[in-house]
């Protein structure tokens, strides 16, 4: 399969997490960004209807949200676990009504921050998120305990087969985020989503549905792999070929497994370029979104306004449309 079956490439620069205000749409707008992952108060009809007017209103399509999952779901807290289960089959059936394209989600083991160590300097005087495992507390346990990551499937089997069906029937896509970083063992917890290319593989093979697969973060995925400059590539394009990639983070590390900075996109492990190839080679026809991007103190955001409205996402919108055009220009 190549590009050349499908003409130019599809893809588009996209975002999460900035909202619909005025303001947030026009930063959106003057930097090319034509569709949206947006937060919203609730997943009421007319609250998604509202928000989709908004952004269309200045020309943005929004096209998915994302929803938490309670602890009830995740921790397979019963009985609490189905009343909570029904409220997320009412989500995908509001999205389904309002027209969304699909729901992101997050199946946390545990529900805690990311893990990450002290930032680290960057160029231009910002700072990476970075993770050490030397300088981690691994040996502390959360309050759960040891948890395996057949416990974990477990779980996400039974969410799975109980939302697919309904997602099917209300044409909504369910895109999962997998945990970040991807490790054997962080404080007693299992990484379902390691290794890597195995933990992806036994989640989508968990319920067979064109409406089941992923919200990839190629940063995340890379953080688990040894050599991500190598490896990152088959794991995109074995998913990309099945249809299992509903949304990209389109972001870079520096480092691998136990040992990564979250680096600007031109400077990191993984070809960016050569990642955007293989989605155009797949037909990937979807959002590549920034994500994790550096901090500089000059980022400062008015009331109202998303912390994400900042130079870092202004140069990433900017890196993903210059490479979509440069894969259109090889085509």
């Amino acid at each position: 399969m190549n590009q050349s079956q499908y003409g130019k490439a599809k893809m588009h620069v996209g975002v999460q997490g900035i909202g619909t205000s005025k303001p947030e749409l026009q930063f959106l707008v003057r930097h090319g960004v034509t569709h949206m992952d947006a937060p919203v108060e609730n997943t009421e009809v007319e609250t998604l209807l509202r928000h989709k007017e908004k952004a269309a209103a200045e020309g943005v399509s929004l096209d998915m949200i994302h929803i938490n999952l309670p602890r009830s779901i995740t921790l397979a807290q019963d009985p609490q676990r189905d009343r909570d289960l029904d409220t997320v089959c009412q989500n995908i059936e509001n999205a389904g009504k309002a027209g969304l394209r699909g729901l992101n989600y997050n199946f946390h083991t545990v529900h805690y921050p990311i893990y990450r160590t002290e930032r680290t300097a960057g160029r231009g005087g910002t700072t990476y998120s970075t993770f050490d495992i030397s300088k981690f507390d691994n040996e502390t346990l959360t309050g759960l305990g040891r948890v395996n990551r057949d416990e974990v499937f477990e779980r996400m089997a039974y969410f799975l087969e109980r939302v697919i069906p309904v997602a099917e029937t209300n044409n909504v896509q369910m895109a999962c985020q997998f945990n970040d970083p991807p490790a054997p063992i962080l404080k007693g917890i299992e990484g379902w989503n390691y290794p890597v290319f195995e933990g992806l593989k036994r989640f989508v093979e968990l319920v067979d549905s064109s409406y089941h697969g992923f919200n990839f973060c190629c940063g995340t995925a890379s953080e688990g792999l040894e050599n991500p400059g190598e490896e990152l590539y088959e794991i995109v394009r074995y998913f990309g070929e099945r249809g299992k990639l509903f949304n990209i983070h389109f972001r870079n590390i520096r480092g691998g497994l136990h040992n990564f900075q979250e680096v600007w996109p031109d400077e990191g492990a993984v070809d960016m370029y050569k990642v955007a190839q293989v989605l155009a080679d797949v037909g990937y026809s979807y959002m590549l979104m920034p994500d994790h991007a550096p901090h500089h103190p000059d980022d400062v955001s008015p009331p109202g306004v998303s912390s994400r409205v900042r130079q870092a996402w202004a140069f990433q919108f900017g890196y993903i449309t210059a490479l979509i055009q440069a894969v259109n220009a090889t085509s």
